[in-house]
């Protein structure tokens, strides 16, 4: 099942002197191959993640938005919601990442990979590659209710491929903090303990589900340093028939890629750990 990797490896080896591009690319393959073919095995896992964002869409967003009547931008509140839902489903799926490389470390393919002829950031951009396929297959099932429910989603081309960038950079983001978690950590007990700590604060204290006007100042602060709130306004404005900034959009997209770009560095300084 994990002999993905190392046969790739091989036979990458065996070719007479690849580009050093095609010989990363094949290694981020690899590694994103053998992860999903843990999701092939396990496809239910997509559904089962799914399940709390719909119920935020389909109750809270509902009760909400009746018992206040709360229209935002000529957004009704569960238009308002349903992008934060969507960036909440891709950290959701994504922060408890780091428990794969735990157990991956238990079986001992942590060291297979460490010892193979890849380099420890195409390790980790395999990861976040797959990573990245499991938040845009919430994001079909978020779509598809959000359209059950009659909201107004914009599916012109360009809005979705900037959808799919969002949701793709968001998730290969927050699978990399959270390996950065498990490299630190190193067991599931402690590593179950801090996701359950940090991902209701992450989510809460964005604009997710409330625009940061009616957020108090010391939270506002947070939420303009945290990258989820970079995540949802992008979205917001591609998702939705809405105008768009294009100033604002590049700004989300730099800060999410600067943020991912740096915690790409740490993980792969710190993967090597997960061995030890």
């Amino acid at each position: 099942m994990y002999d993905a990797p190392a046969k790739v490896f091989d036979s990458a080896a065996d070719l007479s002197r690849p580009s050093k591009f095609v010989e990363y690319a094949t290694q981020i393959h690899a590694v994103a191959a053998a992860e999903f073919v843990k999701l092939k095995h396990d496809p239910i896992e997509l559904f089962s993640r799914a399940v709390q964002p719909i119920l935020w869409l389909v109750i809270f967003g509902k009760v909400m938005g009746q018992v206040r009547g709360l229209t935002v931008g000529g957004l009704t509140y569960v238009e308002f919601l349903a992008p934060g839902v969507l960036a909440q489903s891709v950290l959701f799926a994504a922060i408890f990442y780091g428990i794969a490389a735990i157990w991956e470390r238990d079986l001992g393919i942590v060291h297979r990979y460490l010892v193979s002829p890849a380099s420890r950031t195409a390790l980790i951009m395999g990861k976040q590659l797959s990573s990245s396929v499991r938040g845009l297959a919430q994001a079909v099932i978020i779509y598809i209710v959000a359209l059950v429910m009659g909201l107004r989603i914009d599916f012109h081309p360009l809005k979705m491929l900037g959808v799919i960038l969002f949701i793709a950079l968001g998730s290969a983001l927050f699978s990399t903090f959270s390996l950065i978690i498990a490299c630190i950590v190193r067991t599931r007990e402690r590593f179950m303990g801090i996701g359950q700590v940090i991902t209701m604060p992450i989510f809460f204290a964005s604009n997710a589900i409330y625009p940061l006007d009616l957020m108090p100042r010391w939270l506002r602060t947070i939420a303009i340093i945290n990258p989820l709130s970079y995540q949802v306004d992008g979205l917001r404005m591609l998702m939705l028939r809405v105008p768009v900034n294009p100033t604002t959009i590049i700004l989300d997209f730099a800060v999410m890629l600067a943020s991912s770009t740096v915690l790409l560095i740490i993980a792969a300084r710190l993967y090597p750990r997960m061995a030890t």
